[in-house]
């Protein structure tokens, strides 16, 4: 496997792309999120008629995503990528997305960007950040409900030489301590990228998985579909996130009960509950792409063992 392709990390004072590759969204949620990064130190640079189309659900037309795209990626004016939120279509920008990548660029997102995280991983085996957006975390501010883990995100977008790890504030479903490769994603774009060319290799891996909005039965379904389709053979370990908004009906299965039953019996460490993605407490941000820990038992928690910037 070749070395993972990392990004410069964040400095102070250094210019951060501000970018809408989704659905649409909200003019004052994208004014706080970049208060946010200023207060943070950084200096956010948007172009308002990107940032703000409209195209049905859709932030614009995927021409022009797709150009945003790639000027964001290969422009030196900026250190860094943030999106506004997710949604739905970034896999629209995917189609004959043909670009040189000689330097990587820290990009940072969630939910939807999970399509576009995984080609940049299988392309070209870069290092990206799951964490908050700009109007999806860092608008609601540091260490709130609805808002951002703050130290897990400086120590991501910042670290290049020391190992940290994360407190995961979650509960183990299945004992145990292993290292792998931290990937993964929103459990549905993770699903809908089998077959395609950024179909993700799972071996080895310490799996994130997570989402919103499901019934149960959902989560069974796309669980039974990975497990079928051999995702799960050789993954080193499981993180679950909370899967908010997935009610189960009086007397039927959880999303719990539903990742006990599938994933309990791999014989693996899977810990469910993180505050990852989808998450109703401070969102933690995850380095994608690095050697980790993963130990679930009495605590959860998780070590990077390698800086995700340089």
């Amino acid at each position: 496997m070749p070395l993972p392709l990392k990004p410069p990390a964040l400095r102070s004072g250094d210019a951060v792309r501000i970018v809408s590759l989704s659905s649409p969204v909200e003019e004052d949620r994208v004014k706080k999120g970049c208060d946010e990064l200023t207060r943070l130190g950084y200096v956010p640079k948007l172009d308002r008629g990107s940032v703000f189309a409209r195209n049905g659900f859709f932030a614009g037309a995927a021409v022009s995503r797709g150009a945003v795209l790639k000027q964001a990626l290969t422009e030196r004016e900026t250190r860094a990528i943030i999106c506004t939120r997710g949604g739905y279509g970034s896999a629209y920008l995917l189609d004959d997305f043909n670009i040189g990548l000689a330097a990587a660029k820290l990009f940072v997102g969630y939910s939807d960007l999970t399509s576009l995280q995984l080609f940049l991983w299988n392309k070209f085996h870069a290092v990206t950040h799951y964490g908050p957006m700009v109007a999806a975390g860092l608008d609601k501010g540091p260490g709130v409900p609805g808002g951002y883990d703050p130290d897990s995100f400086v120590r991501a977008v910042t670290e290049t030489k020391h190992t940290w790890s994360l407190n995961l504030r979650g509960e183990s479903l299945s004992p145990g301590a292993v290292e792998g490769t931290l990937l993964g994603g929103c459990l549905t774009m993770i699903e809908t990228s089998l077959g395609t060319p950024w179909e993700l290799d799972t071996a080895g891996a310490i799996l994130v998985l997570e989402d919103r909005g499901m019934n149960p039965w959902q989560v069974d379904r796309a669980l039974m579909h990975l497990k079928q389709a051999g995702k799960f053979r050789g993954v080193a370990g499981i993180i679950l996130g909370e899967f908010p908004e997935c009610p189960a009906p009086e007397g039927t299965a959880t999303v719990k009960d539903v990742a006990t039953r599938i994933l309990g019996r791999l014989g693996i460490p899977v810990v469910w509950g993180a505050p990852v993605g989808h998450t109703e407490r401070p969102m933690l941000t995850l380095p994608l792409g690095v050697r980790s820990r993963l130990t679930a038992g009495g605590a959860t928690e998780l070590s990077i063992l390698e800086p995700a910037c340089v």
